[in-house]
């Protein structure tokens, strides 16, 4: 532990220039303009990767923006750690809401303040010094690839073909990820699950074309009342979800892991006070953070129809639309479930009009036993930096490319995040605490020696 506090102390400013270095280059992956910069985020990441101590590394190209890839292989019978991050980052728009420039990295109050602090460059550039510290000190114990990708702010739509094309070269026995956060400063969390998602469109027709309500309404279906009425439907009294063979999948928590997850420090009157809510919601015999972490949902995301602008306007409408989404959890295929709703949506739909159900997107839920060798590793590794056990912890949102490696590559993911919920990220002001980034740089080795020794034992 000394070794690693000593090499960190004399090198934590050139860590923090060289991450201000990555951050500022706007690599914003959903805005076309950027395309050059995620290219500059790659040649960046290659550099860096030498730089620490990777023997090899390179740009390769998918059909969309590039991976970085670097490797230093000790010793082919060792094991191997896979280290997934992203270069890529959400927009930053509206400008006038930042304090300082988003692309112009600045230290106040003890915290990094930029687009991409925490989500995901600071967060990758803890692995990448990391490990640049157990080579200049010999202290790797292990096999250590990179995977960088340019697109996961957009769903990472290319990186699975890429990962089958080269399944060879990134095949492991784990892969590390930081891009989740913990519950407090002082209280470590593993994240142990992502639920995963399927998302439509639905659009209901009525008559041909809009009417008028006082010489048609009674006699004629309207749209959004039809629309309300089959969304009211989707869910019974104790917040169950009523689409047919829905829950026939659900991997059921273990009790263990339900109790660890109840020590979660969580006050409910905190919760509602703080979204100005006098009750919560959810499916019967749950917690609050079960329903949102181990359990399925099903949301409205959007719905509109009519005449919506200023002032009155007599009108039947002729369509109404909605945005709809389910969030899953661990064995639920996002697939099969698109195709379960679809049909149970036409099928509650009255014959006075026509159903349309369009799927936008999918991915799979993920979760992590917590009796894997590397999540006890990663467990040992944060006990010994923060002085307590984390707490395993079901995310309630998704990133689908991280059941996607498992898919293809056949490779469980441990989620090591230092994020913090106060981080921002996704919204202006975004920033990740100096303390949160050295303390990952300090944890992260100690994973690796704790791997190595389990996986050799």
């Amino acid at each position: 532990m000394n070794d690693i506090e000593k090499y960190i102390e004399e090198n934590k400013d050139r860590f923090l220039n060289e991450l201000f270095g990555l951050i500022r280059i706007p690599s914003v992956s959903s805005v076309a303009v950027h395309k050059p910069d995620m290219y500059l985020a790659a040649e960046y990441w290659k550099e860096l990767l030498i730089s620490s101590g990777a023997d090899h590394a390179e740009v390769f190209e998918t059909d969309g923006n590039p991976v970085t890839y670097g490797e230093k292989i000790i010793d082919p019978a060792k094991p191997t750690v896979l280290v997934y991050g992203h270069m890529d980052v959400m927009p930053v728009e509206p400008l006038d809401l930042w304090k300082s420039p988003p692309f112009e990295p600045e230290v106040r109050d003890g915290k990094i303040w930029a687009r991409g602090a925490d989500d995901d460059k600071g967060q990758s550039m803890m692995h990448a010094k990391a490990f640049e510290l157990m080579v200049k000190t010999n202290t790797l114990p292990c096999n250590v690839k990179f995977m960088i990708e340019g697109e996961e702010e957009i769903g990472s739509p290319n990186l699975g073909k890429w990962c089958e094309e080269h399944r060879k070269m990134l095949k492991a026995d784990v892969i590390l990820v930081s891009d989740t956060t913990m519950i407090r400063p002082d209280l470590p969390t593993i994240t142990t699950g992502l639920r995963g998602l399927a998302y439509w469109q639905v659009e209901v027709t009525g008559p041909n074309r809009d009417l008028h309500s006082g010489m048609f309404g009674g006699a004629v279906a309207n749209p959004i009342n039809v629309l309300s009425k089959m969304i009211a439907q989707m869910t019974d009294d104790n917040g169950h979800i009523t689409i047919p063979g829905f829950y026939d999948d659900v991997l059921e928590v273990s009790p263990e892991e339900r109790a660890l997850m109840a020590k979660t420090p969580f006050d409910l009157d905190t919760y509602k006070k703080a979204l100005d809510i006098e009750e919560v919601a959810g499916e019967a015999g749950f917690s609050t953070i079960e329903r949102t972490g181990i359990r399925p949902s099903f949301d409205v995301c959007g719905i509109w129809g009519g005449y919506t602008g200023e002032g009155a306007k007599t009108v039947l409408p002729s369509k109404a639309f909605a945005k709809i989404s389910t969030r899953l959890v661990p064995n639920q295929n996002h697939e099969k479930i698109a195709e379960l709703f679809q049909k149970h949506f036409q099928s509650i739909a009255p014959k006075t009009v026509q159903v349309e159900v369009t799927p936008l997107h999918g991915g799979q839920a993920y979760a992590c036993p917590i009796e894997l060798p590397a999540y006890q590793a990663a467990e040992k590794a944060y006990l010994d930096v923060y002085g307590r056990r984390p707490l395993p912890n079901r995310s309630g949102g998704s990133i689908p490319i991280i059941s996607t490696f498992e898919q293809i590559l056949g490779i469980k993911t441990i989620l090591m995040g230092f994020g913090l919920e106060a981080d921002a990220i996704h919204s202006p002001n975004e920033n990740y605490p100096l303390e949160q980034f050295y303390k990952g740089i300090q944890t992260i080795p100690l994973f690796y020696k704790y791997f190595a020794e389990m996986s050799e034992a």
